[in-house]
């Protein structure tokens, strides 16, 4: 888990509130778009987890630069 998350940072350039799925899209190389598509429907499947999930990265995931 530690590997993965490695060199992760919140875009500050591609962000549209907070920059977690910017970040994201960043470190898994593709495109943020698609990133936040995936994450829209994953919230949608798990009710409110998906937006407690994002101000908790939004939270403890560093901002580049």
């Amino acid at each position: 888990m530690v590997t993965l998350m490695a060199g992760l940072t919140r875009s500050k350039n591609n962000k549209v509130i907070g920059g977690v799925c910017g970040g994201l899209a960043k470190r898994f190389e593709i495109d943020p778009t698609m990133m936040r598509i995936i994450y829209v429907i994953a919230s949608l499947l798990t009710a409110t987890v998906g937006a407690w999930l994002y101000v908790l990265l939004w939270l403890v995931i560093p901002e580049e630069g």
